[in-house]
């Protein structure tokens, strides 16, 4: 039984736990059918003949749908019941996924890129509304903890899917793009035989407290949240940006700039994203654990962010490596701080305006991937002016200092607000 999640009979917590698990394996399958182009990138890019800045274009063209669906399906996921909509978005982004696997030039898979980016962005929405309503508000951080987790299992496992298939079995890289997205299917059947319409009825009943000045429908609570959200949108750009460089272009950098077999890449991913996952968690544990010896809670924050510039500075050094343990080691701890940034961005986000929270995050998941999305064409087409990928990375890794100068600097240390936060958060 998940805590805080029972407010009913036995009945319910056994589908809450189901209901859990299968948010978790939706999150895998989601990055598996994102992730399965990064890990075959060399392989397509040579196939079509591709520069760098095409394949950038391909990330871009996702980006870009991605942020587009991130309205339409927050706006859809609060009129449309969730028990249809998440199954219906999932087939179609399983169904893209595996069409993906039958383009016949670059457009064709500019298109299919795209179309999976819009209907991928469904996913949270979706996923964070069905924990909103099966699970009492003490139950939903260990309710999304579990949710987030499997955006880590679906980027471990798939590398070592596509080693399996490609290396050892001889595949080409088409059959990947089919066999991930046949996985759906049976998400899909699961799903509807578990959920039952009335989970998505069940709501706290206490007040929304933090709504601001303004009420449910003023705008008041707008007063006084113009340097948070500045400093928000300012954050999210960067760290989500370098994430996604890092993300997409780990396999082609190894491969080659470096030299690296396929199957050395493909191994080597399937530990970066468990590296990065370990980064996530220890951010957040660090964070909390110097707000309980008395640091306040900004600046509880804001070190710890700071501390997770520390590995991505490391990529400044890119420029001057070569293959070997050294350039593996920095790329690993790269990760672990690109991915240690977001627990803290998340937190400084909920304490802008708890009534209007999906405003507030929804705003700046459209910003945030409107920015990586337009790097990533310039990105590629550095790398084949200077015949390398150094120079884009090294700026990735500096430019996050701009992030943190925006925690320190725009963010208000307010002591009141700081108490507050942290009592509701004890």
């Amino acid at each position: 039984m998940l805590p805080g999640g029972a407010r009913t009979g036995p009945p319910l917590d056994r589908r809450v736990a189901a209901i859990a698990g299968l948010l978790l394996l939706a999150s895998a399958i989601n990055y598996m059918d994102r992730q399965t182009l990064a890990n075959v990138s060399v392989r397509v890019t040579e196939e079509f003949g591709l520069t760098n800045q095409q394949y950038g274009r391909l990330e871009e063209w996702f980006g870009y749908a991605f942020a587009a669906g991130s309205l339409v399906f927050g706006v859809l996921a609060d009129r449309v019941s969730v028990r249809w909509l998440y199954p219906a978005a999932l087939l179609a982004w399983s169904a893209v996924g595996f069409v993906t696997g039958f383009a016949t030039d670059y457009q064709s898979l500019l298109v299919c890129r795209g179309v999976l980016g819009f209907f991928e962005a469904a996913h949270w929405p979706c996923a964070l509304k069905t924990t909103q309503a099966l699970l009492s508000a003490r139950g939903r951080t260990l309710g999304n903890g579990i949710l987030q987790s499997g955006t880590s299992i679906g980027s471990i496992v798939t590398p070592l899917v596509i080693w399996w298939l490609l290396v050892r079995q001889g595949h080409s890289w088409r059959f990947a793009f089919q066999l991930v997205g046949l996985v759906g299917t049976v998400w899909i059947a699961a799903w509807l035989a578990v959920t039952r319409a009335e989970d998505f009825h069940l709501r706290d009943t206490g007040p929304v407290t933090g709504a601001g000045p303004g009420g449910p429908a003023g705008t008041g609570w707008l007063i006084g949240t113009g340097r948070k959200l500045a400093a928000v949108l300012v954050v999210v750009t960067v760290i989500n940006t370098v994430w996604q460089i890092l993300r997409a272009w780990i396999p082609k950098i190894l491969q080659q700039e470096h030299g690296y077999p396929e199957s050395t890449t493909l191994w080597f991913t399937a530990g970066w994203f468990a590296m990065s996952d370990i980064g996530c968690i220890a951010s957040g544990w660090f964070a909390w654990w110097l707000a309980g010896r008395g640091w306040s809670v900004k600046w509880s924050r804001v070190a710890t962010f700071a501390l997770c510039c520390i590995p991505c500075l490391g990529l400044v050094a890119m420029p001057g490596l070569s293959a070997g343990p050294l350039l593996l080691t920095v790329l690993l701890v790269a990760g672990a701080g690109a991915l240690g940034m977001f627990p803290i961005y998340y937190s400084f986000t909920q304490d802008i305006s708890r009534r209007h929270q999906g405003l507030v995050t929804g705003v700046a998941s459209f910003v945030a991937w409107i920015a990586s999305a337009w790097f990533q064409q310039p990105f590629g087409r550095l790398a084949d002016k200077t015949q390398s990928f150094s120079i884009g990375l090294a700026a990735a890794g500096g430019v996050t200092l701009v992030a943190l100068a925006a925690w320190a600097l725009l963010w208000p240390d307010d002591a009141r607000g700081d108490r507050e936060t942290h009592t509701d958060g004890g």
